[in-house]
């Protein structure tokens, strides 16, 4: 569960309205009950205008003199969403770890968040510049000024004679971000001492080192639904996994269709949240009614039944620095016709997802690559030589195909990550033109720190052979042990008389070249062998 700023008292950071969210803390350890998570908004700017004593947040900065300076070496004064005028910590002075970490431990007791989500810290002012405006400089009007908003580099920030730890805030600009990301993160750590949740609206390059990166205030319009693509595909390109847009759009209604295709989409955003600014019309998908609930519902099955591959994505781009999204000129570098295609994306080098980004549309042309996909809903398999097909779309489904070559460990879903972790596992093999596929699984108890420089997870490797399909258990060091219910094989082009579990004879089934082998009840901890004759 997310909350945006309405739960603070007056916009005011680190405090609770008890009056329109009293039992707030109560309902966070009800969701927290049923296994899920709670993630509140947290704004870098501190409200300046409390009386006296009364909001530590303002007085343990001033006595720590953490607070960004104007030119004159005044506490800078700004605007944002608090009633009156707003102050900044300095992110770039080492003090302001201690008083950060020391505001959100506060803030903890009172509710017990799983992670933050940090907003509005470019840094984001309502005015140009200060209080009083910023002083004639050539910081403040360079002889050079690029492409900008409003043509000035103080629109809606900070004076850039503004004066930082670092130095003046025409230097370290770029950076405020990534630095009250850093310290975010490491307050966290500190405070929670399992896995760090965070996600910033500015970036940087090395934010993925501390979290997640959303796109902001986009708009219910078929454009950024469309927009959201590229830009996904850029953060991830920039090192952030962890990234998506506003789901259904931030700002303006959403319509019907519109809502229930970006529901769709979004359910393959790493990062997937449907979140609108409070003056438009609810987006849920119950508020749209049963078709569009359906309609979620279908693409989010498939996003939960897929978590583990997106998981293991998540361990090769923390370990390796690979991309969870991908475009597909990545896997095809040498197709130049994958070179332009910015509508649809991979996940990893497998998973193929062609959304709808046009009204009315139930259907969509996409490019496929040599090579031979996989409908992810019926198994059906098509072999390409390198060329534009048409998807059947209906409203209620988003076109996804599996590359053949590729094992996907899947899980059956559940209404929550915490219950689906628990659930058996399904490999499914999708075997390429000459029979093969391969892939991995990375497993680890999902919460603590360190665990793979500690050495405290799971590793398998898949390999579909001519032959046999191998888990091979490369280590295993987790106390949380799943098991293994199914073997699916996609594109199985034999005939077969009997089907060995580790050299077993084991009942199986085959039908339209689709090898299912089920309730094996192995744990993960232990390989496995199929094979067949």
């Amino acid at each position: 569960m997310w909350n945006d700023i309405d739960y603070m008292k007056n916009q005011n950071d680190f405090t609770i309205d008890e009056e329109k969210f009293g039992n707030l803390s109560q309902l966070v350890k009800d969701i927290h009950s049923v296994g899920m998570h709670y993630v509140p908004i947290l704004d870098p700017g501190v409200s300046a205008s409390e009386p006296a004593g009364s909001y530590p947040p303002y007085d343990d900065g001033v006595a720590m003199d953490i607070f960004i300076k104007d030119h004159e070496g005044k506490i800078f004064i700004g605007k944002v969403w608090n009633p009156n005028t707003t102050v900044f910590p300095d992110f770039t002075n080492p003090k302001t770890q201690e008083y950060w970490t020391k505001q959100i431990r506060g803030l903890k007791k009172k509710l017990d968040f799983d992670g933050l989500w940090i907003d509005m810290n470019e840094p984001a002012n309502f005015w140009d510049g200060g209080k009083n405006g910023c002083p004639k400089s050539e910081l403040e009007d360079p002889p050079y000024v690029p492409s900008v908003d409003g043509g000035i580099l103080r629109k809606k920030t900070l004076c850039m004679t503004a004066r930082q730890y670092a130095g003046v805030h025409y230097d370290v600009h770029n950076i405020y971000g990534i630095s009250e990301h850093d310290m975010t993160y490491r307050a966290l750590k500190d405070i929670i001492g399992k896995r760090v949740f965070t996600l910033s609206r500015s970036s940087f390059p090395g934010t993925g080192t501390y979290g997640g990166h959303w796109s902001g205030d986009v708009f219910s319009r078929w454009h950024d639904l469309a927009k959201s693509v590229p830009e996904m595909l850029s953060s991830s390109l920039y090192g952030m996994a962890y990234t998506g847009a506003d789901i259904c759009g931030f700002g303006g209604n959403a319509t019907k269709s519109l809502c229930n295709r970006w529901m769709q989409i979004g359910a393959f955003y790493p990062f997937s949240r449907n979140h609108n600014s409070i003056d438009t019309i609810h987006q849920d998908p119950a508020s749209f009614g049963e078709d569009v609930i359906k309609s979620s519902i279908k693409a989010l099955t498939a996003r939960y039944t897929l978590l583990p591959y997106l998981y293991t994505l998540f361990f090769h781009a923390r370990r390796f620095g690979d991309t969870v999204v991908r475009p597909l000129f990545f896997e095809f570098p040498h197709d130049m016709k994958t070179h332009t295609i910015d509508r649809s994306f991979l996940w990893g080098p497998g998973f193929y997802v062609v959304p709808v980004t046009e009204d009315v549309s139930t259907f969509v042309w996409t490019y496929l690559p040599k090579g031979k996909w996989y409908d992810w809903y019926s198994g059906n398999h098509t072999i390409s030589d390198g060329k534009d097909i048409k998807l059947d779309a209906p409203l209620d489904t988003i076109p996804l195909l599996v590359r053949g070559g590729t094992v996907l460990p899947t899980q059956e879903p559940a209404q929550t990550t915490t219950q689906s972790r628990k659930n058996a596992f399904t490999f499914m093999a999708y075997a390429s033109e000459d029979g093969l596929a391969s892939g991995d699984l990375f497993w680890d108890d999902g919460d603590s720190l360190d665990t793979i420089e500690k050495n405290q997870y799971g590793f398998l490797q898949f390999h579909l052979l001519n032959d046999r399909f191998n888990s091979t258990v490369i280590q295993w060091n987790t106390p949380d042990t799943p098991k293994l219910d199914s073997v699916v094989i996609y594109g199985f082009q034999k005939n077969v008389s009997k089907v060995f579990v580790n050299d077993k004879e084991f009942p199986f089934d085959l039908k339209k070249n689709v090898l299912k082998v089920q309730k094996l009840n192995n744990p993960l901890n232990k390989s496995v062998v199929v094979s067949w004759k």
